[in-house]
This record gives C-alpha cells, sequence and structure tokens, in this order.
C-alpha cells in the first residue's frame, strides 16, 4: 500500500509520490527565536519529525531542512529590552530551543538554516522579483505586488477580491495595495540591517523561507510543513514569491497540523495561558509530551492538560512495562514450543497495522492503539506462561521497532562512569580542534542519556540528571 497524505493544497487525501524515486526533500518552518519555544511549537516539531522517521523506516532517504528566523521585530524588541544585541538573543534561544526539542525525541534537520547567514541569497531573490515585475521598491521597502500573481489564494482557497475585503495598510507602510506584503523593510535608527540595493534594512518574514528552501533543496520541493496558522499568510506568500520566480510549483505536498488548546481554551497570549516546554520537561517526562502529542492525528486540534498529561503517562507505562515483562521472561530457560507459528503471524499482522495505520495520512493516534493491542497480546502470551525464546524476542523487535518509527524510547540507557568520562574526553578534542558541530552532538547525546554537563574554569565536570 502506497502512502496517502491530506495535502492542504487540494483538500483531499493524495498518493505520496515524490519527485525523485527513494528520496525526500521536505522543508518545515521554525521557531523564530526570542523565546523559549511553547508547546504550539512543540507539536510540529514532533509531529514532522515523526513524519520523517517515518519515510526513512518506509526507505526513503530524506533530506530535511528546518529554518530558524534569527532576526525580525519580535526580536529587534527583546533585544531593546533586555540591552542584548540581536544575535546574542537568537543564539541563546537556538541552544535553548535545540535542548528542548532534544529532550522531546527529536532528530536535528540535514540543514537548519539562519536568516543571517543567507542574507546573500535573499537579496538576490527579491532582486530576481523586482526584475521581472513582481515587486517594487517604495522609500526603501521592497513589497510583492500581489495582484502581478495570478494564483494568490490557492492555498487558502480564497480569492483575491474575498483577502482584500479584510486588508488594510498599516500607519507607515507604502505600498500600493492592501494586500502588497513586505519583502524588505528599511532600517529605522538604531536597528540591526543589511546592505542592499535598496538601502539599508533587513527582510520580510515571508520572504525568508522561499529563498532557504530555494537554495538548500532546489525550485520544487516534496513536502512544506508547518503549524496550521503559517497556511495563511505565510504559506500563501511564500507560494506567490517562489511561483513568481521559478514559475514552477513550490511543493508538491502542504502539510499542517492542527492547533493546541489549553484546558480547553485556545492558546493566546492575551489568555496567559502560554505553556513552555523549557519548564514543561522539568515536571513531567519528556517522552510522555511526546506520546501525548502523537496520541491525537496531527491534522485535529488537541487539548492540553495536566489531567490529560498524566493519564498518557499511564497508558506508555502499561506499553513499556509489558515490554520489561517480555525481557524478563527472555532471561528465564527458553524452548521452541509448537504454537510459534501462530504467535509469529499475530505479531506480524501487529506491525502491518501499524503500517497501513501510518500509511494513512501517517495516523499516529491508530499507530498507537497498535502498540496497545502489541501489548495486550503480549500479555496474553505471558499469561498462558510461554517461553518460546523466537516468539519473545519477535514481540521486543516489533516493540522496539515501533516505538523507534514514532521516536519514543522504551528504556533509558545506563551508561558507566568510565565510558561518560571517555565521551567527555571526546567532546573536549572536539572543542580544542574547533569541532564544535561534534563536541554539540556529544553533549546532546550525553543529555538525552540524563547525563548534565557543566564546563567550569576546572575542567568539564558532569552528574546524573
Amino acid at each position: 500500500m502506497a502512502i496517502q497524505l491530506y495535502n492542504t493544497l487540494t483538500r483531499k487525501k493524495e498518493e505520496f509520490i515524490p519527485l525523485e524515486a527513494g528520496k525526500v526533500k521536505m522543508y518545515v518552518c521554525g521557531p523564530t527565536v526570542y523565546n523559549y519555544i511553547h508547546i504550539g511549537n512543540a507539536r510540529p516539531a514532533i509531529v514532522f519529525d515523526t513524519v520523517r522517521r517515518y519515510l526513512e523506516f518506509r526507505g526513503y532517504e530524506v533530506e530535511y531542512v528546518s529554518n530558524f528566523t534569527d532576526v525580525d521585530d519580535k526580536l529587534i524588541r527583546v533585544a531593546n529590552e533586555v540591552g542584548e544585541d540581536v544575535p546574542s538573543i537568537a543564539n541563546r534561544f537556538i541552544a535553548a530551543y535545540f535542548e528542548d526539542v532534544s529532550a522531546l525525541g527529536c532528530q536535528k534537520a540535514n540543514v537548519h538554516p539562519r536568516v543571517t547567514e543567507n542574507m546573500e541569497s535573499i537579496i538576490e531573490f527579491i532582486q530576481t522579483l523586482v526584475d521581472k515585475g513582481y515587486a517594487y521598491e517604495s522609500e526603501g521597502d521592497v513589497y510583492f505586488h500581489t495582484r502581478q500573481f495570478e494564483g494568490y489564494g490557492k492555498l487558502s482557497h480564497q480569492s483575491i477580491d474575498e483577502l482584500r475585503v479584510g486588508a488594510r495598510i498599516a500607519v507607515g507602510e507604502k505600498k500600493q495595495d492592501a494586500l502588497d506584503f513586505a519583502l524588505w523593510k528599511a532600517a529605522k535608527e538604531g536597528e540591526i540591517y543589511w546592505e542592499s540595493p535598496w538601502g539599508k534594512g533587513r527582510p520580510g518574514w515571508h520572504i525568508e523561507c522561499s529563498a532557504m528552501a530555494k537554495k538548500y533543496l532546489g525550485e520544487t520541493i516534496d513536502i512544506h510543513a508547518g503549524g496550521q496558522d503559517l497556511a495563511f499568510p505565510h504559506h500563501e506568500n511564500e507560494i506567490a514569491q517562489s511561483e513568481a520566480l521559478t514559475g514552477k510549483p513550490m511543493a508538491r505536498y502542504w502539510m499542517h497540523n492542527g492547533y493546541i488548546n489549553i484546558n480547553n481554551e485556545k492558546m493566546s497570549k492575551s489568555l496567559g495561558n502560554f505553556v513552555l516546554v523549557h519548564d514543561l520537561i522539568k515536571m513531567h517526562e519528556p517522552q510522555v509530551l511526546r506520546f501525548f502529542m502523537l496520541s491525537v492525528h496531527y491534522r485535529n486540534p488537541i487539548n492540553y492538560s495536566v489531567d490529560l498529561l498524566e493519564n498518557t503517562r499511564s497508558g506508555l507505562e502499561r506499553i513499556k512495562t509489558s515490554y520489561q515483562n517480555l525481557k524478563h521472561r527472555m532471561k528465564a530457560s527458553a524452548n521452541l514450543g509448537e504454537g510459534s507459528e501462530t504467535w509469529m503471524n499475530q505479531i506480524d499482522s501487529q506491525r502491518d497495522a501499524f503500517i497501513m495505520a501510518m500509511d494513512d495520512d501517517f495516523n499516529t493516534a491508530n499507530g498507537i492503539s497498535v502498540l496497545f493491542e502489541l501489548s495486550a497480546l503480549s500479555n496474553k502470551y505471558l499469561m498462558e506462561k510461554n517461553t518460546d525464546e523466537a516468539v519473545i524476542a519477535r514481540f521486543l523487535q516489533q516493540f522496539e521497532e515501533l516505538f523507534a518509527v514514532l521516536g519514543l524510547q522504551l528504556e533509558k540507557e545506563e551508561l558507566l562512569d568510565e565510558d561518560i568520562e571517555a565521551l567527555i574526553e571526546q567532546r573536549i578534542q572536539a572543542r580544542k580542534d574547533r569541532n564544535f558541530q561534534l563536541a554539540d552532538q556529544i553533549r546532546d547525546q550525553l543529555k538525552d542519556l540524563n547525563i548534565i554537563l557543566e564546563d567550569t574554569a576546572q575542567g568539564t565536570r558532569w552528574k546524573r540528571g
């Protein structure tokens, strides 16, 4: 069975057929790094990390890119409030982001591009749009001429006239039409800026993803993904910019995850009900939060509460207990029984059911239901006092394989003290060699294993978290 996914662009499920056989190019919009991420940011990180894992499980080679917005109005405001420069704020919260999503079991992207590191590509992209008549300069700002792009509104399924009804020109904007949006913003006094053909300034929000997706993945990609709140105007504007530039579809499939409510109320700053992941994972096992996020289909809204998270923890522990009971039985004397083929078939049928669930638009909720079925089946096997080593091994293998696809851990790996010391020595040497990527990977590896590092003047110390 082929993978079917819901395409926001066509509003229907479609068979997933990548541009190049066996390879997937996937771009996921990342956070604006002016604060710690909240659970609304965590949901797409978890959801699309799982999509990536499942595609790899099904044999695809996935090229996964997720950006950081490291300069914009929010960053400038925070920098002014705390008396720091924008790069310092961005660097601090990028590091915090990696710590938080790593705890949630998310793998790093192949590339995490930053706006500030891709300014040349962004400026070139904007200049080409100006040259082609899709954009215009106005007193140091550059705007996209929305009415010049015939397909505007196709992602959100709105006509340009419907969109114009609610559009307004804000104070200080110098655009020709209320629907036009900024590609480049002239710098205000004291703001961070870059030199450009239109003067000192910085990019608008929407242009960065168009420029970086093109640079790192090409003119047309397979999957573009993000939160539901990004579909309009962010992704709509990306389509307009990119397709105006190249004349080709920006992405074949558009995926969007649903909203998160807090205690049955929409999460919003005005209600003061934001929940930061940084705080949440200090109070709750991060894997429980991931399991909770995956327990609802990614396109549906999800309601967060402490009680629901606790119920999720209990369910996850039941599955883990089944796994541990199997491992315990495996230590006992085992033999090959006559009923092994029947049990093997039942185990394999659960794997098939998992694949069927995930092939249907990455339905992790149904995939988790299969894990509970597998747990119940293993409990039944053990209650009947069976000791067939091959069957137990097959049970264990299936638990491990399916948990890995969902980015979940069945048990924490324990490192011996000497293994920890050896990894720390490798990290110290990597830092001396200025191989900071390797040093960060080792630090993240140890953090995942609950080993906390402290870099002091006397050297690196460690402790178990």
